[in-house]
């Protein structure tokens, strides 16, 4: 395989013609790239996952897990209990984005949120 990057221009602009851009698609959005890092080791109940995103609505959440789920990246388990238990973890293609979640955390860190005011404005 080619480490060439290949765009096909698309008449209906959508993010056909770029992998990139169908990628962001499915992993952009509210929320979704701390789901996914917090998924990369553990297995956790809604509730949990609640707690730990501060500034997430419990509909927001319940709709980026669905779509996490619908795309094929995290396992929603529901257990037959009373309460009922649903936990979430990633799949197996869930966890082949490890090395470029684990990439853009370190690039977030250092390129954002470590700037300093003036470097962040230049």
């Amino acid at each position: 395989m080619s480490d060439k990057i290949v765009y096909e221009k698309q008449a209906d602009y959508t993010h056909r013609g770029c992998p990139v851009e169908a990628a962001l698609d499915i992993i952009g959005g509210k929320g979704k790239g701390s789901i996914l890092c917090i998924l990369l080791d553990q297995t956790m109940r809604f509730n949990e996952l609640q707690r730990t995103l501060t500034g997430i609505s419990q509909r927001i959440l319940t709709k980026q897990l669905r779509e996490l789920e619908d795309a094929g990246l995290i396992h929603r388990e529901v257990y037959a209990e009373v309460p009922p238990r649903v936990e979430y973890s990633l799949t197996d293609k869930g966890q082949s984005l490890r090395t470029i979640i684990m990439e853009l955390h370190k690039w977030g860190r250092e390129n954002v949120l470590d700037q300093t005011p003036q470097e962040k404005a230049s």
